[in-house]
């Protein structure tokens, strides 16, 4: 009795020692009912699943995201999945910190509830009413709101999106852009918005978004002054020509709308941000290379002076630019009119030459495509653009890239272009390729 007395005060004497630091001062506890039993953490939203275990939200979601269905404690099958709030223990929690912030603790914040997959559908229900009823203002008012949760957590735009927004803000950007722009502009503006937070977009959305009044209100968007309707425009069409589902029939579309194509490359003359700017090219790339008419759409934009523009924009551009860049002017340079113009410009071949080997593999072998093309169409008993070529090292770095290795395409691309240029080494001084190898990096 004695012995086991003395056991008991023994332990208690020692936990009270472990409890203690280094200086010999008390160390904080956390409470174990606080704690979430998975990470062992403070809890900062606590929640209770159907089995009565209380968790930290963050925790639990990522648990049951994983595909588990049961409680990882008790390991009894959930009968729901949808935590609920546990109020109770969040308010100790909250006092406990309040009553230990002499210790360095704050006080966690009462943290916002989640939005429910009922609340999600109910929205949407109500915003499917308004588009019907041709109501803007509460169909605005409706998508301002799903806009504000979705930003509020990554949960929260899961939830928002698993729930179909996308289909039924696409159908009711279709059902409003019908009208007159100047009824609805404000409300099709603010579903765009919207929009482009949720994307990517499934087919049946997109569907909605390729119809003929939906494209129209886009590019109109993409043709005003306003900063924000152009940059959410482009980025709803590049969401729509990056899908090979109907994408021939959305190209068309865009092709033949009146200042479609003068708006995005106003985008590149004048960019808003790089986001912007890399989707106008990926959309311009697209419509050079996939669509059916290509060279009618090239020498249009030829003629409104993207050789010089992109040129320019390659001097000193970063990498996922870059290669954009790059894929457009190749798509370009199918044309003969593209051809001549790059001809034309000093900076084309110093340009071309400098990528190879010093951005990424695609940027490689859309500078190698790019100068295949020119030289192969070089018609100048003189060499004309052969001679740059040589005198900017193109015949080194080509050789460099050769030893290096590369994919078949640009392989026999480079023994062409190997053989084209090596009439010529003789008539010029070509250029010490000590210097301008240098700090190179081998990208293979």
């Amino acid at each position: 009795m004695i012995s086991s007395w003395r056991k008991r005060r023994a332990g208690k004497r020692a936990g009270k020692e472990q409890a203690r630091n280094e200086n010999g001062e008390m160390e904080l506890t956390i409470p174990r009912d606080f704690r979430c039993p998975i990470s062992l953490d403070l809890m900062k939203d606590p929640v209770t699943l159907s089995s009565g275990i209380t968790y930290d939200r963050p925790n639990i979601e990522k648990w049951i995201e994983a595909g588990n269905f049961t409680c990882p404690l008790t390991n009894r099958v959930l009968r729901s999945l949808e935590p609920i709030p546990n109020h109770i223990i969040r308010k100790k929690i909250q006092d406990w910190c309040v009553e230990n912030r002499s210790h360095g603790i704050e006080r966690i914040p009462t943290p916002r509830v989640p939005v429910s997959s009922m609340e999600v559908s109910e929205i949407l229900s109500k915003i499917d009413v308004a588009c019907k009823k041709q109501d803007g203002a509460g169909c605005r008012d409706l998508v301002a709101k799903v806009k504000s949760l979705a930003k509020e957590s990554e949960r929260n735009k899961r939830c928002i999106v698993s729930n179909g927004i996308g289909n039924v803000l696409s159908e009711a950007f279709a059902a409003f852009s019908m009208a007159a722009f100047d009824e609805n502009v404000s409300v099709l503006e603010e579903i765009l918005s919207a929009l482009v937070i949720m994307f990517p977009l499934d087919g049946e959305a997109k569907g909605f978004l390729g119809s003929a009044s939906a494209m129209h209100c886009l590019i109109w968007f993409l043709s005003s002054g306003d900063l924000s309707r152009r940059r959410n425009a482009v980025l709803a069409l590049k969401e729509l020509v990056s899908s090979m589902e109907d994408q021939r029939k959305i190209l068309n579309q865009l092709s033949e709308m009146e200042g479609a194509i003068e708006a995005l490359l106003k985008l590149i003359k004048s960019p808003i941000c790089s986001t912007s700017t890399k989707a106008s090219l990926t959309i311009i790339y697209h419509m050079i290379t996939s669509y059916g008419n290509e060279k009618q759409v090239g020498n249009k934009l030829v003629n409104l002076g993207i050789v010089p523009l992109l040129l320019e924009m390659l001097v000193d551009a970063e990498r996922g630019m870059c290669e954009k860049a790059l894929g457009v002017l190749d798509g370009i340079f199918d044309t003969e009119q593209g051809r001549e113009m790059a001809c034309k410009n000093a900076l084309t071949m110093p340009v071309l030459v400098k990528k190879i080997l010093r951005v990424s593999n695609m940027a490689t072998e859309f500078s190698v495509s790019i100068l295949w093309k020119l030289c192969k169409n070089e018609k100048k008993e003189d060499g004309g653009i052969l001679i740059e070529a040589l005198q900017v090292g193109a015949f080194q770095k080509l050789l460099l890239l050769l030893q290096l290795g590369c994919v078949e395409k640009t392989k026999d691309r480079v023994s062409d272009l190997l053989k084209m240029l090596n009439p010529y080494r003789s008539k010029i001084e070509c250029v010490d390729p000590v210097d301008h190898f240098k700090g190179l990096k081998r990208p293979f």
